[in-house]
């Protein structure tokens, strides 16, 4: 399958939201040899986990090409829903979870598995806030773009 992928793209991705629901972004950072690519985003009226979800897949969508991807987030809940094949079971059972309650952000999870039927993609969590500098820089996108949602409701 290794063969099948031309490059190693590197994605950093972080969400952040002010309440949970409230506004929310998420900052991206997308890197391939010595170029890199920033991408952000939010929402007025959102969740953490689903900001979470958006940067992962607007880092993953920005790919012109199947890639083999290293991608770096914060979020155990991105993580150990896909290593875990959570997001995975989810989906067989009609975004069902084994306690019987329905799985929350299944339009993002969705687009997340279609994606990485695409792209060949190693998760790697990283501890959030704790001086890691892409993430660091991925927080401060999510933030701004969380600032900018917040500034609309006032």
């Amino acid at each position: 399958m290794s063969e099948m992928f031309s490059k190693t793209i590197y994605i950093f991705s972080d969400g952040a939201c002010s309440g949970n629901p409230g506004p929310g972004g998420y900052g991206v950072i997308i890197r391939c040899d010595n170029r890199e690519k920033e991408l952000s985003g939010g929402e007025a009226h959102t969740t953490n986990n689903r900001m979470e979800l958006m940067g992962v897949i607007t880092g993953l969508e920005a790919l012109k090409q199947p890639c083999r991807v290293v991608l770096q987030t914060d979020s155990k809940y991105v993580v150990d829903s896909v290593t875990k094949g959570w997001a995975e079971g989810w989906r067989k059972k009609g975004w069902i979870k084994s306690d019987k309650k329905p799985a929350l952000n299944s339009d993002l999870w969705e687009r997340l598995l279609d994606l990485l039927k695409i792209h060949d993609v190693t998760f790697t969590w990283i501890k959030g806030h704790a001086g890691h500098e892409e993430n660091e820089r991925c927080d401060r996108l999510a933030v701004m773009q969380r600032e900018k949602y917040a500034g609309n409701q006032l």
